[in-house]
């Protein structure tokens, strides 16, 4: 072969393109890297904002344990006793509606603040209710009404437990009471520590059901 034809031989192969396997690696390459940026970026969204509503559900659930910690146990006036076979005391007494009225721990048993709840809300340590911010802080409001719309999605539920003196994970009725037994005086039904539990449940616009984010618990010895 001449010179001449080699050249040209040479020049050929510099100027072709790519092959049909060749484009497809690519692609191949290509849409793999495109992927893994999708599913990075989706993580790091999920992740976002787990922490965010994680962030929200503590704030709730310590801005009801700030409002309830300095409350008795039982109503400071009628307190908690046995009329026979009957418990009278534990829950709301009449004329307690509104949660300023609550004034002691064992009112709140069961009850849900939210927008299917006992009571709007979600509630601060005030007992005011929390208003939903827009994405510039601005307080959302009604436009029927002209009021705050409170956190959409969020609720605080309460739970409060009689438990034993000796072991607070043994739950007992709010009607036990201890009998006397020898040097034992007894323990009457207003004597037991309580368990208060607030459970802070969050449900998304595409969420069938609430989901717990977060929940504490103290003693009320």
């Amino acid at each position: 072969m001449s010179r001449t034809n080699c050249h040209r031989h040479a020049a050929s192969r510099s100027h072709r393109g790519f092959t049909l396997i060749e484009t497809a690696m690519s692609l191949v390459i290509i849409g793999v890297g495109v992927v893994a940026v999708v599913d990075a970026q989706q993580a790091f969204m999920r992740s976002n904002t787990w922490s965010s509503q994680a962030a929200s559900g503590t704030f709730l659930a310590g801005e009801l344990r700030e409002m309830t910690r300095h409350l008795d146990r039982h109503d400071p006036v009628t307190g908690l006793f046995l009329d026979g076979p009957m418990l009278v005391g534990w829950g709301p007494e009449i004329g307690e509606v509104t949660v300023q009225d609550y004034d002691d721990l064992d009112d709140f048993d069961g009850v849900e603040f939210g927008a299917l709840g006992d009571f709007p809300g979600p509630i601060n340590a005030y007992g005011e209710v929390i208003p939903q911010l827009d994405a510039d802080g601005q307080v959302v409001l009604d436009p029927n009404t002209g009021e705050p719309v409170p956190m959409i999605g969020w609720t605080q539920r309460v739970e409060v437990i009689k438990v034993s003196p000796f072991d607070t994970a043994v739950a007992l009725p709010p009607d036990h009471e201890d009998p006397p037994s020898g040097d034992f005086e007894g323990r009457t039904v207003d004597q037991f520590p309580l368990l208060v539990t607030v459970i802070v449940e969050y449900q998304g616009p595409y969420d069938n059901e609430p989901l717990e984010v977060t929940r504490i618990t103290w003693i009320a010895p």
